[in-house]
């Protein structure tokens, strides 16, 4: 399955968040995700199914100012 991960094309062979936040190498913390511009809560994240083509943004935690 093919989805958008930030504006990018990513082949992917998970069905979940979780699985494909695993598949990306992504930390568990320190990351929001947003799906079709909603936030998903980290709790929901095992569940919740992906589709194809659904758009995925992963902001990440940065530190600094």
């Amino acid at each position: 399955m093919k989805v958008l991960v930030n504006n990018k094309e990513v082949k992917t062979s998970a069905s979940t968040l979780s699985q494909l936040i695993e598949e990306l190498a992504l930390p568990a913390q320190g990351i929001a995700i947003a799906v079709d511009n909603h936030i998903v809560l980290r709790t929901e994240w095992p569940q919740y199914a992906l589709r194809e083509y659904m758009s995925i943004i992963i902001i990440k935690a940065a530190c600094g100012g």
